[in-house]
């Protein structure tokens, strides 16, 4: 397919499916280009749209049912909070691919002991960690 922007010669999967006559690319960079012309103008819909009854409320509802439900893992993080803040815990790259990192707790009652991951590894780790067993037993 031809994208009438970047005039390039690009794969099927390059486009949305609702737009066939720019590339995904050329759009993004269209989309952030229009953003940052009139940053003042979405900042404010920003603003105004974050602070609507419902989505506060759920928001709040949202936080408050987590806090309740996982305390052990609410204290964790203030813990680690507080000991970066302190001095006591520095900021480490993932452990994996060495990009920006968060605290990841293979256990939630050892709170200072963590694994530096990136956004995507820490997910991987949770999803390993909640994934049933199927191998053999």
């Amino acid at each position: 397919m031809h994208c009438k922007q970047c005039q390039m010669e690009k794969d099927a999967t390059a486009f949305y499916g609702s737009n066939k006559t720019r590339c995904k690319e050329c759009i993004k960079a269209s989309v952030r280009a229009n953003r940052l012309d009139k940053i003042d103008y979405y900042r404010q819909y920003d603003r105004q749209r974050a602070a609507q009854p419902h989505r506060m409320a759920n928001n709040f509802a949202k936080s408050q049912a987590w806090r309740n439900e996982f305390p052990n893992r609410r204290r964790a993080q203030g813990l680690v909070a507080h000991a970066i803040r302190s001095g006591k815990l520095k900021k480490q790259p993932c452990w994996i691919c060495g990009c920006n990192a968060v605290a990841h707790h293979p256990d939630y009652d050892r709170p200072l002991d963590v694994v530096w991951l990136c956004q995507p590894h820490h997910k991987q780790a949770h999803a390993l960690v909640h994934t049933p067993h199927t191998g053999p037993q």
